[in-house]
């Protein structure tokens, strides 16, 4: 077994997504010393990658006798985004001058994405590091080969070994690890409520998974009364996901139309 130094504690991250859990696969295959897996739950994650991680918890458990941690926030997402009060004056200044809510961070915007800062990354790094602080430890996170240029100072095995994006998925799939069919629909398996998922991602969300599309939707309506027509208040810039809504549903009906000419010569 490759083991390091005993007062070393190896400590992998996983999202759930592809690449992570292709990396606590391998390491568990190639018998790297794991003594700590974290995530992070938002809240806001499609119920079938909970089932992943469920699966993927009881097969670490039954290879190493140890369970995934899961952090989460003391409040969660929507309290962020609604109720959170600012951190600092100057926002409060600010929005008192606007007339704006003086809570909540209402959506995430691509100079302030609070969401991956406060409900993941700020969580698993204070866990690791407090993980530090008790003894010398390896933090292992899994990016892919194709996706190197986001490597910082943690430990990068997917690199290392040249696996890319496409190789993670098809190692979970050869283990029998799926997420439920959601790498058929999405490129990505992220919060079904990000703002920065592409217009043909959200389109497939409004097909595959109405109930959360009404979820979303109704996110966005408390957003837009809260915050109004500003950044914050706007799930998109130039649109609402009522607005979304109604152009899918319009370009449903020119296809459908389109299906019934070619259909019956009308």
């Amino acid at each position: 077994m490759n083991r390091q130094a005993d007062n070393v504690i190896s400590c992998v991250t996983v999202s759930g997504g592809k690449d992570s859990s292709a990396l606590l696969l391998l390491m568990i295959e190639k018998e790297m010393p794991i003594d700590y897996v974290l995530t992070a739950d938002t809240g806001m994650e499609f119920p079938k990658m909970y089932e992943h991680l469920a699966k993927l918890d009881e097969h670490l458990f039954r290879e190493r006798g140890i369970h995934i941690t899961t952090l989460r926030h003391p409040h969660g997402f929507e309290w962020m985004m609604f109720d959170a009060p600012p951190q600092k004056q100057t926002t409060v200044e600010r929005r008192i001058a606007n007339g704006q809510s003086l809570t909540g961070y209402g959506w995430p915007g691509s100079r302030v994405r609070w969401c991956t800062g406060q409900l993941k990354t700020h969580l698993i790094q204070k866990e690791i590091n407090r993980l530090k602080g008790e003894r010398a430890a390896l933090s292992y996170v899994g990016i892919a080969a194709d996706e190197a240029w986001r490597c910082k100072s943690d430990k990068y095995p997917l690199v290392e070994w040249g696996v890319t994006e496409a190789d993670a998925l098809k190692i979970c799939y050869d283990r029998g690890f799926d997420f439920g069919g959601l790498y058929q629909i999405y490129r990505r398996a992220s919060c079904f409520c990000c703002p920065f998922q592409r217009i043909g991602e959200l389109r497939k969300l409004r097909t595959h998974h109405p109930q959360l599309w009404e979820r979303l939707m109704d996110l966005d309506a408390r957003a837009h009364a809260q915050f109004g027509d500003t950044p914050l208040g706007q799930f998109r810039k130039g649109w609402t996901v009522a607005a979304l809504d109604e152009r899918f549903a319009k370009e449903e009906n020119k296809t459908y139309e389109k299906q019934e000419v070619l259909k019956h010569g009308i």
